[in-house]
């Protein structure tokens, strides 16, 4: 039996909502304060999945300005019913819990439709009568006896007017006593009951799903006796794969059931550079309860592919030439642009970047271009073309976790000379690690990784790399050290550090591979 190795998503794609639509998956995840907002995702057979868009393409829909990397967009949820595709998420820093729909999941999506809902998470839920139920999670009505004290709860949604409409009914606050965080809440009717399908316990460590049923949609609900149906926190902080949770069923037009979850990879120690990732698992009913990883109850790296017509992933070269109209899918910048400061056009076959004023350790919008970091190994390297005429004026790479957190590997002046350098900045501190001077007008650029080793090379062809600094840690590109919710980014950036600029910088190409 032919097997598929987890996670279907590596890297930053955390929070995963699916549906299905006749032999079609379509996949979402969270995207916090990057732009665009909201990756969709399309497959045949769930496990070889390819980006066909972003939900949150426009800046009407995705207002970020000054949000940190940990805000924006939280927890998406993507249903579809009677031809409309819809999306309903929170934007945390700007305007809460809204909806966007769709008749092509490629987009284009409408603008926000905001709702007067507390609370983040939120989903939707069409019952069979024709009605529809917003639902998410909230504080505790009685008010925070402690942090984490909320709970789970619902209200009818009109679609015709896209407001909440009726009194909010509080469903479940999850399966411990005096549980935290009841959050990421979706319903499903399946033979006749209602089920609830929550994580809790906080999206760190102690990560779990739980799940609940009823006859009635507003309840009450009773919870699974084999609760928690899906955690990884009694396995210790050595086990391979932690924090696990925040699932999505979906079951097959050949009737199986499956989950989507969120789950990290630890390396290097306690340490989660990738961020939270997307996973799939098998799921199987018991006593009319769902039974997740049947055989381990564990989340495992491994298992048989679904009984779907396997399709194969397109080619993608690792080596990206910045030859087509448009960037790719895979690309994000930092909150919402409000000027085009880079171009496909100015030079054909390269990438070039206005030197913004911006800077990356503000909470702006920067001249930055990043991809996730998607492999524990890895090297990515660039050709840039850049002559700065100002100690302000600066280029290269970034491997960002936060703009309080990251490192620089950039060129610039320095008085009468030229430099590269690589500065590491921690807690918004920063330390130049090694400078070199160097005059050139192409330089190209390496970062290599091996597991929490990074290492830094510079030179005059892609033949010939040099050293500037190996064998640093990358332990602060990890949320246990930065904290948030987000994983590592690599990306070309420039700079002229808050002082007037018309200066570019131009990448010939960036390549990205696993090792």
């Amino acid at each position: 039996m032919k097997a598929f190795h987890n996670p279907i998503l590596p890297g930053f794609y955390p929070d995963p909502s699916i549906c299905r639509v006749k032999e079609d998956y379509y996949l979402v995840t969270s995207s916090f304060a990057y732009y665009p907002g909201v990756p969709i995702f399309h497959s045949k057979d769930l496990v070889n999945w390819e980006q066909i868009g972003h939900v949150l393409s426009r800046p009407s829909q995705l207002p970020l300005d000054g949000q940190r990397q940990s805000q924006g967009i939280f927890a998406p949820t993507i249903r579809y019913h009677n031809g409309i595709f819809y999306m309903i998420t929170t934007n945390v820093g700007e305007g809460g819990n809204f909806f966007v729909t769709a008749t092509d999941p490629a987009g284009p999506w409408s603008d926000p439709y905001y709702l007067n809902a507390p609370g983040i998470d939120p989903s939707l839920f069409f019952d069979d009568d024709g009605k529809v139920y917003y639902h998410g999670t909230r504080p505790a009505p009685e008010g925070e006896k402690y942090s984490g004290n909320w709970e789970v709860w619902l209200q009818e949604l009109d679609l015709e007017t896209k407001q909440l409409i009726g009194e909010p009914v509080g469903l479940w606050r999850g399966a411990l006593r005096d549980v935290i965080w009841p959050e990421g809440p979706h319903l499903y009717k399946i033979n006749g009951y209602y089920y609830l399908l929550i994580s809790e316990a906080g999206t760190g460590h102690h990560h779990a799903c739980s799940i609940a049923r009823s006859e009635n949609i507003t309840g009450p609900y009773v919870g699974n006796p084999g609760n928690p149906i899906l955690t990884h926190r009694h396995l210790g902080r050595s086990y391979p794969i932690v924090n696990v949770g925040h699932c999505d069923l979906v079951e097959t037009q050949n009737g199986e059931w499956w989950a989507v979850g969120l789950a990290s990879r630890i390396y290097g120690g306690y340490y989660r550079n990738l961020g939270r990732e997307t996973f799939l698992l098998p799921v199987k009913w018991e006593d009319e309860w769902p039974v997740f990883s049947p055989g381990t109850g564990k989340l495992e790296m491994s298992y048989r592919m679904p009984d779907l017509p396997e399709t194969h992933p397109k080619f993608q070269d690792a080596c990206e030439h910045f030859e087509d109209e448009q960037l790719d899918l895979k690309w994000t910048m930092l909150r919402t642009p409000k000027e085009e400061f880079y171009s496909l056009n100015d030079r054909k076959g390269y990438l070039s970047l206005k030197l913004k004023p911006q800077e990356i350790t503000e909470l702006d919008n920067p001249s930055f271009i990043g991809r996730r970091q998607q492999h524990i190994n890895f090297a990515a390297s660039t050709a840039m073309e850049f002559t700065p005429k100002s100690d302000n004026e600066v280029a290269g790479m970034v491997l960002l976790q936060s703009n309080e957190y990251h490192f620089r590997f950039v060129y610039t002046k320095a008085g009468d000379k030229k430099v590269i350098k690589l500065v590491k900045c921690v807690g918004g501190m920063e330390e130049v690690l090694n400078e070199l001077p160097i005059d050139a007008s192409r330089i190209y650029l390496k970062v290599e990784a091996l597991g929490q080793d990074y290492s830094f090379y510079y030179g005059m062809s892609p033949s010939n790399y040099q050293p500037l600094l190996k064998d640093v840690d990358g332990r602060i590109l990890s949320t246990d050290i930065a904290g948030g919710f987000v994983g590592a980014v690599i990306g070309l950036y420039g700079s002229s550090k808050n002082a007037p600029s018309d200066n570019k910088v131009h990448y010939d190409w960036f390549e990205y591979r696993g090792l």
